[in-house]
């Protein structure tokens, strides 16, 4: 389970970015969190990857307070987390093969591991038939399929999955989304941020929404309101 205890976050200018938020998420639970640009949800991301700190409160990754971590106890809580950006943060110069297997190999995994699960994996993503492409032989939607595939291939407790359609027409927005809702069948915790309204309702589970900081709604089965 993820917790956030009353967390407040305020930079040095004084802008205040999120205000007194508590909220839960249960282990395998799909959440989306939605709001405006600037309604602090990649802070709340940041916070919950300790690559930044709360000004108040505090945030707890089962029993443990994110933010009483540090050095090698901080790298392995996020190699808990798996990362799925807009922006998909391949190697340019490595195949999908490679991407993948980069990911495993600083997080200790052997040849042996590398060479059984990355296949696997990419047929997970429906990327089998990629997998010696380079990046810039691939379309975008298939450039986010193989940053989920290095995504989960540790197999994370939880994935997030940081605007992961906005640079994706609807086609490809409807393939993401269903394979980050394969993962989340299959046992993982799915956090997705996103301005996409048919994303959010297509997916109809639980909805957080944020505006200037604060959380206005919390819906089990919601949709994109605003």
């Amino acid at each position: 389970m993820i917790y956030f205890e009353k967390v407040s976050k305020v930079y040095q200018d004084s802008c205040v970015v999120l205000q007194d938020i508590t909220f839960s998420i249960e282990p395998k639970e799909f959440l989306s969190i939605v709001g405006h640009s600037g309604a602090g949800k990649t802070t709340l991301l940041k916070l919950l990857l300790a690559e930044d700190t709360p000004t108040k409160g505090k945030i707890f990754f089962e029993s443990t307070d994110v933010h009483s971590l540090c050095g090698e106890l901080v790298t392995n809580l996020r190699r808990r987390i798996g990362m799925v950006f807009q922006d998909f943060r391949l190697l340019p110069h490595k195949t999908v093969y490679e991407n993948i297997a980069f990911a495993m190999e600083a997080s200790g995994k052997t040849d042996e591991d590398i060479e059984g699960d990355v296949p696997h994996v990419l047929e997970l993503v429906d990327l089998g038939k990629k997998i010696w492409s380079f990046p810039n032989e691939l379309s975008g939607g298939e450039k986010q399929r193989v940053a989920i595939a290095r995504a989960i291939v540790n197999q994370p407790d939880v994935i997030i999955a940081d605007e992961p359609t906005g640079n994706l027409d609807p086609i490809n927005t409807f393939e993401i989304v269903q394979i980050l809702k394969k993962i989340n069948d299959l046992g993982t915790m799915v956090i997705l941020t996103t301005h996409n309204k048919g994303v959010v309702d297509s997916i109809g589970k639980r909805v957080i929404t944020i505006e200037q900081g604060k959380i206005i709604r919390d819906d089990k089965e919601g949709k994109y309101i605003l």
